[in-house]
């Protein structure tokens, strides 16, 4: 069964998944829009940026982020000048790390659903003198709910198993940026395989859970 150290890695990853997913969701849907509706030369460029994570390796990205983030690093160095200190090998730099490999996961799925849109809708609200903010949050949003519903489960199921980002970036550190995946390594390194098979198949069970609820409620799903 699991014990103390486990359930506190566990509950670290959903904190990590649930803070990370907001923000996402919070941060991604304007870049997603922009992404959707821009016809700006630079829409390609930024697109690019933004699929980045699904190509990199986690571990270069977490590499550039100790070093950005690094006593001197430009951003480590702001962070020290603010009196907030470094980001590295703590919680919120699991966030910031987590949030930027997670990103495609997000604004991919939700720029989808408004491209799917088309002009139509927000035109046929403009008739009626909404305006575009008015059109954005009573138009667009409510007709891409099923793209923010696979990117919030796609969001918070790809925090939960980042691994190669969050060692980088965090370290093993207990109750402090040890989540479960990095729990199972240490497991494992440990040789303690009964532990690692509790965690590793809750895990596993997750993420056939994750996979089953897309494949449910994905919105062309055929109904009889």
């Amino acid at each position: 069964m699991p014990d103390s150290d486990d359930l506190a890695a566990i509950r670290l990853t959903l904190e990590l998944a649930t803070v990370t997913t907001l923000l996402l969701l919070l941060l991604g849907t304007p870049l997603a829009w922009w992404l959707a509706r821009s016809r700006s030369r630079w829409k390609g460029v930024m697109g690019a940026v933004v699929a980045l994570p699904l190509v990199l390796p986690p571990t270069v990205l977490g590499f550039y982020l100790l070093i950005t983030m690094g006593p001197s690093g430009p951003i480590g160095q702001l962070t020290q000048a603010l009196g907030l200190g470094l980001l590295p090998f703590t919680f919120p730099g699991l966030v910031v790390a987590s949030f930027l490999y997670s990103l495609p996961f997000v604004v991919q799925p939700i720029q989808n659903a408004f491209e799917t849109m088309g002009d139509r809708p927000l035109e046929v609200a403009a008739t009626l003198r909404a305006s575009p903010l008015d059109a954005f949050f009573t138009v667009a949003l409510p007709l891409a709910r099923p793209g923010f519903l696979t990117a919030t489960i796609l969001g918070f199921a790809h925090t939960v198993g980042e691994f190669g980002v969050v060692l980088m970036m965090g370290g093993n550190i207990p109750g402090v940026t040890r989540v479960v995946s990095v729990q199972i390594y240490s497991r494992v390194e440990a040789m303690e395989y009964t532990q690692s098979h509790w965690l590793a198949g809750g895990m596993l069970l997750f993420s056939f859970l994750i996979l089953l609820a897309l494949q449910t409620f994905r919105p062309d799903r055929r109904r009889p």
